[in-house]
């Protein structure tokens, strides 16, 4: 036998095995925009921003459901306050949740306000043509927590995009209830 012939059957084989990692890890491949401290800075220029960290009660966990009409996945949440000059300048949570089969994750900022001051998709690993164009998510700015945040109420759905429209709506319920309930103490 050749060193040739001794040679070409584990390349071949090694090709196999690394085009069919190739494709199983691709789908699994996540879209990432920003990053947590890149996509901070951009939101939130020339501001000091601190992570917190709130451990909801069960019956604080319960008002955020409630308020939310959404499930809540843990009781555990983080977020980023950002101040400058002393005065708040807003509060921004990171949401991961699932849209069809795979997640995504949003920065949802609220202002001092308690209404949504911008939407930036952090990472999307279903097909991009599942994720509404940058417009759609204008329309959630200066959004309260109210009857109206819902698809097809003060919510436009997306053709081609309604799993991402209704987890995107969903997640920034979720988060208004969230900063609800821990900037106001409610138990």
């Amino acid at each position: 036998m050749s060193f040739s012939a001794t040679f070409s059957r584990p390349v071949r084989l090694g090709a196999l095995v690394l085009a069919l990692c190739v494709l199983v890890a691709a789908p699994a491949a996540a879209k990432i925009f920003l990053g947590v401290d890149e996509a901070l800075k951009v939101v939130f220029p020339g501001c000091k921003i601190e992570r917190r960290t709130a451990y909801l009660t069960p019956a604080q966990l319960q008002k955020v459901k409630n308020l939310a009409g959404v499930e809540v996945p843990s009781a555990l949440v983080s977020y980023h306050t950002a101040t400058r000059d002393g005065q708040p300048a807003g509060t921004a949570y990171f949401d991961t949740h699932k849209v069809r089969t795979l997640p995504e994750t949003l920065m949802i900022v609220v202002d001092p306000q308690g209404k949504v001051a911008r939407i930036e998709v952090i990472s999307f690993r279903e097909p991009e043509e599942y994720m509404p164009r940058a417009a759609w998510y204008q329309q959630f700015l200066g959004k309260k927590l109210d009857a109206e945040l819902q698809i097809k109420r003060g919510v436009r759905p997306v053709t081609g995009a309604t799993l991402t429209a209704r987890a995107t709506t969903d997640a920034v319920r979720r988060v208004l209830a969230l900063h609800q309930v821990i900037q106001g103490g409610g138990s």
